[in-house]
């Protein structure tokens, strides 16, 4: 099992084209913990923002009688990609892993792979 930091500090030195990476409680909107980031780029800014995409695809779902549950969202920007990776298991409900990617620098695939299993292994 990881702690808080060691998983974010492993997303971001083992995800080629990572630039910052928070763990997100969506209930309060407030980031757990950040790793990366730029002064141009606030992780903690980015997480508050992302707790509402995160709660109007629930409250979505739930209007549409969907029975599944989110894995992860992918928001796509023209020089970024945001995976928003929910968080199973453990104590993880009700927060989640938000990863931002530099899009020329990263695989996707490979990205949301190795996002899932840093999401298996931490300890909250």
């Amino acid at each position: 099992m990881a702690t808080t930091e060691t998983a974010l500090k492993e997303a971001l030195t083992s995800i080629e084209g990572a630039t910052g990476v928070a763990l997100v409680d969506y209930t309060s909107g407030m980031a757990l913990g950040t790793m990366g980031g730029s002064k141009t780029f606030d992780l903690n800014v980015a997480a508050a923002g992302n707790t509402d995409v995160v709660r109007a695809k629930m409250r979505t779902m739930e209007h549409l009688g969907l029975k599944g549950e989110i894995e992860d969202i992918l928001i796509t920007l023209s020089s970024q990609y945001h995976l928003i990776r929910m968080m199973k298991g453990r104590g993880g409900n009700g927060l989640f892993l938000y990863l931002v990617l530099d899009i020329n620098r990263s695989n996707l695939a490979m990205a949301r792979h190795q996002l899932k299993r840093i999401e298996a292994e931490i300890e909250v």
